[in-house]
């Protein structure tokens, strides 16, 4: 396909879910914008972010309008779910869990992302989007509040096309963030992931796993395996994901100041046996294989871009950042971004001024970024393995996310995506208590590490929530997250009489090797 010079006012370098998304709002709040996009892949794989969130639900369902396909073409989500043991031989009904009794009362999907990045990217060129596929993008040149030229190559040519803005939509080559000199890598979350699809895993809700495990089988009134299950680990966790077609999706994500990968022949096995050490674990992937020429890892995982626009140029989803896949935030972030992005830029191709604009997002997102950071990730791997610690954070995490960010998307989406979270006085007081009990948890896990105590609590009991909803019956969860707390906070008084105060830099395994 070749395209005239200048023919367009904007470039998307990168078609999957953050640059279709992006280019899909564009179109529709500016029907005469000419936007281009630039994918290099012929074809989209899978990959690591299968699981959606309530809001990044709500952004693909009410504001995109992908419900149709979401449902017919993935699985639909039952909340998510943690599984905690004290020993590797104990039995999977003696492990401790936390998660939902009844069915997600919000809509959640296990995605496959290269048919949902396809269907997105179709529905983009459909609106009237012009394609480069495949297509690499060989030289950049950015001009503040001029024109910005893509030198483009494909198989029949290469080609400089001048345009007025471009998007940067690349993940994790975060291209304009990296030339531009504004890549920080986040060194104070130091963690790694590991993962791969599996064949062969065992049914969690089959008739042989009720009869070998009744009470727990009972105990429960929603489906297990549809759940984002994890297990969860001193320094790690693991997620078990289900796919459409039967494979599993299941990966380690670790804190390399903490823990490591046992040994093995190569990361497939090593990963593999690392979920035979858990009980859970053990029960689902006993007879399972990783599928040959599907396992992948990451290393230093999460980032940032000291700015994320200027008079010409924007960065949407993972190419503005990333976190940590726990609570499946990355969607999220896409969300927010493609949304605020295609809104400006249809401001700006319609003549209006957006310098107010541009700097509200190079503010607010840093101010989004370090938040969540500090409000849910920072050194939480400490308390990972601890069941009731665990218990209090999922509570309270989840409560506050509600409270703060699920309920305005839902009672209006378009407003709610219009503005970032932790905005303001409102944001940055949920932000201060959210960082306070983190803080505190942390400390508690270090004490009983400190003290040998760690995993002790992890057996014999479970707690399943009826499902949180965005309005005032959430004061249950949240009213149970302060009391399992508090009950920690007991239990560390007595600890602080027989164990000095740890040492914050104390861990207790070399960083580990990818």
């Amino acid at each position: 396909m070749v395209l005239p010079l200048m023919n367009h006012d904007v470039a998307i370098i990168g078609g999957a879910f953050s640059g279709a998304a992006t280019a899909l709002m564009l179109k529709r709040r500016c029907p005469e914008a000419r936007v281009l996009i630039i994918e290099k892949a012929a074809e989209f794989d899978r990959k690591v972010g299968e699981s959606t969130t309530e809001v990044s639900s709500a952004y693909m369902t009410r504001i995109l309008g992908l419900t149709h396909h979401l449902g017919h073409q993935h699985l639909p989500k039952q909340g998510l779910r943690l599984w905690l043991a004290r020993d590797a031989e104990q039995s999977p009904a003696d492990c401790v869990e936390l998660g939902a009794r009844y069915g997600a009362r919000l809509p959640g999907f296990q995605v496959d992302r290269a048919t949902l990045d396809s269907h997105l990217l179709d529905q983009a060129v459909a609106a009237g989007c012009d394609l480069l596929r495949p297509a690499k993008v060989t030289a950049l040149e950015l001009n503040e509040g001029g024109e910005q030229k893509v030198t483009v190559q494909t198989s029949n040519e290469t080609q400089t096309i001048s345009v007025r803005w471009v998007v940067d939509a690349t993940g994790r080559a975060a291209m304009i963030s990296r030339k531009l000199g504004y890549f920080r890598q986040n060194t104070a979350h130091p963690i790694n992931a590991v993962w791969a699809r599996f064949t062969g895993t065992r049914q969690w809700d089959s008739y042989d796993w009720r009869e070998q495990f009744p009470e727990m089988a009972n105990a429960c009134r929603t489906g297990r395996e549809w759940a984002t299950n994890h297990l969860m680990g001193f320094g790690w966790w693991c997620w078990i994901i289900p796919l459409r077609g039967g494979d599993v999706s299941a990966g380690v994500v670790y804190d390399e100041r903490i823990f490591q990968l046992p040994p093995g022949p190569n990361l497939g096995a090593r990963l593999h046996a690392h979920l035979l050490a858990h009980p859970i674990g053990r029960a689902i992937f006993a007879k399972a294989r990783p599928i040959e020429g599907d396992v992948h890892a990451f290393s230093a995982l999460p980032y940032s871009s000291d700015r994320v626009c200027g008079d010409g140029w924007a960065l949407v989803g993972d190419a503005a950042g990333f976190l940590d896949p726990l609570y499946s935030p990355g969607l999220d972030f896409c969300s927010f971004t493609s949304y605020f992005v295609a809104a400006m830029l249809a401001r700006s191709i319609r003549g209006e001024e957006v310098r107010a604009l541009i700097e509200y997002y190079n503010e607010q997102y840093q101010v989004t970024y370090r938040s969540w950071f500090d409000s849910l990730y920072r050194d939480k791997y400490f308390y990972m393995g601890e069941g009731d610690l665990m218990a209090a954070s999922l509570l309270l995490d989840v409560s506050s996310y509600y409270i703060g960010v699920v309920r305005n998307v839902y009672r209006n989406a378009e407003s709610a995506f219009e503005r970032l979270p932790f905005e303001g006085r409102p944001g940055r007081v949920a932000a201060t208590f959210m960082k306070f009990y983190r803080e505190r948890l942390v400390k508690i896990a270090r004490r009983r590490a400190a003290a040998g105590q760690l995993s002790r609590i992890n057996h014999g009991w479970r707690e399943l929530y009826d499902g949180f909803v965005p309005d005032f019956r959430l004061r249950k969860q949240f009213t149970q997250g302060l009391l399992r707390w508090w009950r920690a906070e007991l239990g560390n008084l007595f600890l602080r009489r027989r164990q000095p105060e740890p040492s914050p830099g104390r861990v207790t395994a070399q960083p580990a090797e990818l």
